[in-house]
């Protein structure tokens, strides 16, 4: 990865959290709740799939049609995020594998 990249990622991120400031702040308050559920046991590959960003769109289009954000979710918001990530490698995930001792794992 070339500080270019670095310099670019950071810029996208504060971009993103940018949109995010823009959203009401009901919204704001349940997606850095969901950002923080997804950055302990989300998936992998969510900094560089387009997870948070599908979530911010969806969030968007939900303030643009006048609709709560609890109307989306619902109000079990881990369950939400459970069923986004339910075929994504997880970091869980890894370290199940790592202790059960499958092949192809590292063991220790």
């Amino acid at each position: 990865m070339s500080i270019r990249d670095i310099i670019e990622g950071k810029k996208q991120w504060r971009a993103h959290m940018a949109r995010v400031k823009a959203l009401p702040p009901d919204y704001q308050i349940v997606y850095k709740e969901i950002q923080k559920y997804l950055f302990k046991v989300g998936p992998v590959d969510l900094l560089g799939g387009p997870l948070l960003s599908d979530i911010l769109d969806f969030f968007e289009e939900g303030v643009a049609a006048g609709r709560g954000v609890m109307e989306l979710l619902g109000n079990d918001i881990a369950a939400f995020c459970d069923d986004l990530i339910k075929d994504s490698r997880t970091f869980a995930d890894i370290y199940q594998e790592s202790i059960s001792g499958k092949p192809g794992t590292a063991e220790k």
